[in-house]
């Protein structure tokens, strides 16, 4: 079945196809998108949030500011600051859109994971990646070894006001979009009879004062 007919469900859907790495430049499209899901996405955030903070934020010393900054950014582009707590910058950035946040900071040779807003996990634990280098992160993920290199580049050359973006493709039979899975329990394939597609509109992005790289996640999730 060609992705292509997705494309009415999943606006992103043809970015999709591009071989791996897959980015290109973001242009005059939006960075956040509000869709049709909105209110289901929301609430679920709210719910996140309330019963499973712990597992969908987290911080280190060294993204402390760039999430003060990033909080100020999509209040800006969201175009207004309702349920802006100041005290919980990554609470507030739950409840202001439905992109995840993930903030990386370069330590040496790589970007490391210093923050992160990560309500919709595609079959990972932010816990198990927060303050490692993006090699380790990906270490379950086969694909990502022979690109790992053009990442870096890619992080360490983005530009303020000129972000990329790409898009993901993954077929799952739970269509939840709450799915922490640890790397000791990794994910069992579905086969042809897959019931969900689910697909990330990826966008990177540099902060302009902390000089940060924020990676931020729009999930959809859609019968097949």
């Amino acid at each position: 079945m060609s992705l292509l007919t997705y494309q009415n469900q999943i606006p992103w859907i043809a970015a999709a196809q591009r071989p791996l790495p897959g980015v290109q430049p973001l242009g005059d499209l939006p960075w956040l998108i509000r869709g049709d899901d909105y209110a289901v996405q929301m609430t679920e955030r709210a719910r996140l949030i309330r019963d499973h903070f712990g597992d969908v934020a987290a911080q280190t010393d060294l993204g402390s500011s760039a999430v003060d900054e990033l909080k100020s950014l999509v209040i800006n582009a969201v175009g207004h600051d309702a349920d802006v707590n100041d005290a919980a910058p990554l609470a507030s950035l739950a409840l202001l859109a439905q992109e995840d946040f993930c903030i990386l900071v370069k330590q040496g040779a790589q970007h490391v994971l210093a923050a992160a807003l990560v309500c919709f996990p595609a079959s990972w634990q932010l816990k198990e990646k927060m303050g490692k280098p993006m090699t380790d992160i990906h270490a379950p993920v086969e694909s990502y070894a022979p690109v790992a290199q053009r990442v870096e580049r890619l992080f360490d050359g983005v530009q303020v006001g000129r972000p990329l973006w790409r898009a993901n493709v993954l077929w799952y039979e739970d269509p939840a979009l709450f799915q922490p899975r640890s790397v000791s329990q990794p994910r069992r394939m579905p086969d042809c009879k897959a019931r969900f597609l689910r697909s990330e509109r990826q966008v990177i992005l540099r902060l302009p004062e902390t000089r940060a790289v924020v990676f931020s996640i729009r999930t959809k999730v859609v019968p097949v």
